[in-house]
């Protein structure tokens, strides 16, 4: 008992939300958003939006603290090098940070990503899904997928680059759906 409360503490100091701390929970309506955006193509005008992409593919919301980090990058090329396989679970992805979508093109294009990576300056669509890390001032790195209807079908508040276990888990969840 001690040392599961010893790590709690440590997952706390650490800034690790837990499932039950997340403002939104499985089967909760995923908040919207309308985020500036981009692609390793292009920074596009016109925002991205949940509303848009809600019905057609189940939705990775994946959050990250910063562009060109070590960490951040090994976690969008884990996605990249498995985009197909995403994409046979009918997942579509999109990555979110507070990073300006300027930064966000230059990265896509360098690391050939083929997924969307919205700009969220003020953290506030972190905010609505306990992504953001206030002592740091970054978005903390989770997972979440969004479903046809629009409602949080997984979440990971814990989501790591370092090994396949996470991403793993994604998969399964998105197998799982229809």
């Amino acid at each position: 008992m001690k040392r599961i409360l010893i790590g709690l503490f440590v997952l706390a100091a650490a800034g690790i939300a837990l499932a039950d701390d997340a403002p939104v929970h499985v089967g909760d309506v995923a908040p919207g958003f309308s985020l500036p955006y981009a692609t390793r193509d292009s920074i596009f005008r016109e925002p991205l939006t949940l509303a848009s992409l809600v019905g057609k593919s189940n939705i990775v919301l994946a959050f990250y603290p910063a562009d060109w980090s070590g960490g951040c990058t090994r976690e969008v090329c884990m996605m990249r090098d498995n985009f197909a396989a995403l994409g046979s679970v009918n997942a579509d992805v999109v990555g979110l940070s507070g990073d300006y979508e300027f930064s966000h093109h230059e990265w896509a294009k360098a690391l050939n990503l083929p997924f969307r990576l919205a700009a969220d300056h003020d953290h506030a669509i972190a905010k609505k899904y306990g992504s953001f890390n206030e002592a740091s001032g970054h978005d903390r790195r989770t997972v979440f997928v969004v479903d046809k209807q629009g409602k949080v079908a997984y979440l990971d508040m814990a989501y790591s680059p370092r090994d396949s276990v996470s991403f793993g888990k994604l998969q399964m969840a998105l197998k799982g759906l229809k």
